[in-house]
C-alpha cells in the first residue's frame, strides 16, 4: 500500500509504510548467492519464478497461507483486466462510488458517494495508491456487488489451481478466513502480467486525480531503483506484516518473486532484492536455435510438386543455469514420406531439444510450400505442355 499524500485540494489517504522514497534500495545484497544456497530474507514466506515458464526457482516456506494484505488486489485486477478484454468494460467508462465503496477504511482516495470516475481513473487508484474505495468501484462495476466479485475471484483462484487461496473481500483488509501463500500469488502474478494493458498502470510512479488535486504516489521503491522492474504490487496490514511481488525483466528473463509476512517495509524490499539478484545472477532463458543443415527434401506422394522442403520457423526459449548454454544438444525427426495435399506450415517433424538426458521442449519442422493433390486434370495439362514444348 502507499504513503499518505496531503495535496492542494484533496487527501488520498494510504495506510502507512514507512518508505523513504528517495532512499535508494541496498547494493548487492547476495547478488552472487549460487544455486542452492539458502538466502537471508526476513520474511515468513518466500517464493521466486521465472515468468515465461512458470518454474519455481527458489522458495521458502511458500504454501504456508497467510494474509495478503492489498496484494488481494492483484486477484481483484485480473477480472477487471478480462472484463475490458471481453467489452464488458471499457477504460471509458462512467463509475458512481457506492455507499458501499466510499465506506472503505485503510487506504482509500476518499471517493464520496455518488462521486463519478472513468475505469481509467480507478485502475490508477487501485494499482497506484491501492486504494480501497477504488477497487469496491471496480469489483462492482464487474460484478453488481463486491459479494458476487468475491465470488467470481476465488472461482478464479480454483481455475488457476490456487488451492490454498481464499478471498473474503476484494481489496485486502484483514479478514478471518483471508489467506493465500507466496506460491498461489506467484501464479496470480504471473496471470495478471498476461494483460499488457495493465503494464501502463504497474509502471507509473506518480499519478494524479480530479485535475491534479489528489496525487497518487507509487512506494514500490523497486520501479524506481531496481533495473528492470516494472511492477507490481505492495501490501501490508497488522496482521499481514509487509508484503510485495514484483516483476522485472533482463537480458529476455523475466522474474517474478513474493515475500510475505516482512516484519517492515525495508525487509520486504531487501529480500525481493535478494530474490531477483539470485534469479538473474544464475540463471537465462535463451532463444535455441534448429540446426537444419541435415535437413532433406521430403519426397510428396501424388502431388503437384516431387518434393517439399523442411523448414523451422518457431523459435524456442530454454530457461537454463547460466553456464549450460553450450550443454545444449538436439536430434530431429522427420517424415519419409508425404501423401498430397500438403499445404505450408503442415507439421512435418520436431526438433527435439535436450540438456543431458533431459528433454526440454520440441520445434516443429514444417512444409515450407504446398504440393496440391495430383488429379487427372492436371496430369492432362502438362501432358499437353510437354507436347508444344518439343
Amino acid at each position: 500500500m502507499m504513503t499518505a499524500v496531503t495535496c492542494s485540494a484533496a487527501t488520498v489517504s494510504t495506510e502507512y509504510e514507512g518508505v523513504n522514497l528517495e532512499e535508494p534500495l541496498e547494493k548487492n545484497i547476495q547478488a552472487n548467492a549460487p544455486i542452492g544456497e539458502k538466502l537471508q530474507i526476513n520474511a515468513k514466506s518466500a517464493i521466486l519464478i521465472e515468468y515465461n515458464t512458470g518454474k519455481i526457482l527458489y522458495e521458502s516456506n511458500a504454501d504456508e497461507k497467510l494474509a495478503p494484505a492489498s496484494i488481494t488486489k492483484i486477484m481483484t485486477l485480473i477480472l477487471v483486466m478480462e472484463a475490458i478484454e471481453d467489452k464488458r468494460l471499457s477504460l471509458e467508462d462512467q463509475i458512481t462510488a457506492s455507499e458501499h465503496a466510499a465506506s472503505l477504511g485503510g487506504s482509500q482516495i476518499w471517493l464520496e458517494p455518488g462521486e463519478v470516475m472513468t475505469v481509467d481513473e480507478l485502475l490508477r487508484a487501485t494499482v497506484i495508491a491501492s486504494a480501497n474505495d477504488a477497487t469496491v468501484a471496480l469489483a462492482e462495476a464487474v460484478s453488481g456487488s463486491e459479494e458476487s466479485f468475491v465470488l467470481k475471484m476465488n472461482e478464479k483462484a480454483a481455475e488457476l489451481g490456487l488451492k490454498d487461496t481464499n478471498f473474503v473481500n476484494s481489496y485486502g483488509l484483514d479478514a478471518e478466513g483471508h489467506l493465500t501463500t507466496a506460491h498461489d500469488v506467484a501464479v496470480m502474478s504471473k496471470e495478471l502480467m498476461k494483460h499488457e494493458l495493465i503494464r501502463q498502470y504497474t509502471e507509473k510512479t506518480m499519478d494524479s486525480l480530479r485535475g491534479g488535486e489528489s496525487e497518487l504516489v507509487n512506494t514500490n521503491k523497486l520501479i524506481r531503483y531496481y533495473d528492470g522492474c516494472f511492477g507490481l504490487k505492495t501490501g501490508t496490514t497488522s496482521k499481514a506484516g509487509s508484503c510485495l511481488s514484483a516483476i522485472a525483466e533482463r537480458n529476455g528473463l523475466t522474474l517474478i518473486a513474493v515475500v510475505l509476512g516482512a516484519p517492515s517495509s525495508k525487509d520486504r524490499f531487501s529480500g525481493t532484492q535478494k530474490l531477483l539478484d539470485y534469479g538473474f545472477a544464475n540463471y537465462s532463458f535463451t532463444e535455441t536455435k534448429a540446426d537444419t543443415s541435415e535437413f532433406s527434401d521430403i519426397p510428396v506422394r501424388r502431388g503437384t510438386t516431387r518434393f517439399v522442403t523442411p523448414t523451422v520457423t518457431e523459435k524456442f526459449f530454454a530457461l537454463l543455469k547460466k553456464g549450460d548454454e553450450s550443454k545444449l544438444t538436439q536430434t530431429f525427426t522427420l517424415s519419409e514420406e508425404l501423401v498430397a495435399p500438403v499445404k505450408a506450415g503442415d507439421t512435418v517433424g520436431y526438433v527435439h531439444i535436450y540438456l543431458g538426458e533431459e528433454e526440454l521442449g520440441v520445434i516443429p519442422i514444417i512444409a515450407g510450400s504446398d504440393s496440391d493433390k495430383l488429379t487427372y486434370f492436371v496430369c492432362l495439362m502438362r501432358l499437353v505442355k510437354s507436347l508444344f514444348t518439343l
